[in-house]
């Protein structure tokens, strides 16, 4: 299976940014796409954003879409969040996966805290 390490999260000012970092390690060979989901206190676990490893097509709840770009880095196998202009409801618990069979979310990583502040 796929081991996950997330980074990169931390406190921050409404319509500051942060940049969330996901290596992925073990067997890396299987990926076909990677993502981040989210959870905020009291609210179940919501998709984010993700992106196809070979083609790089990405997809983002709208609610993100002008504000968060995903990206990846095969050589490293590592994809990142890049999260502007940060509001409080932003806040959550934002976890990376990695998917090995096409609507499949295999692999978590154990999150990573990002707290807006206003």
């Amino acid at each position: 299976q796929v081991q996950l390490v997330e980074s990169g999260g931390g406190l921050v000012q409404a319509g500051g940014s942060l940049r969330l970092s996901c290596a992925a390690s073990g067997r890396t060979f299987s990926i076909s796409a990677m993502g981040w989901f989210r959870r905020a206190p009291g609210k179940e676990r919501e998709f984010v954003a993700r992106i196809t490893w070979n083609g790089g097509t990405t997809y983002y709840r709208d609610s993100v879409k002008d504000r968060f770009t995903i990206s990846r880095d095969n050589a490293k196998n590592t994809v990142y969040l890049q999260m502007n202009s940060l509001k409080s409801e932003d806040t959550a618990v934002y976890y990376c996966a990695a998917r090995t069979v096409i609507d499949s979310w295999d692999s978590w990583g154990q999150g990573t805290q990002v707290t807006v502040s206003s």
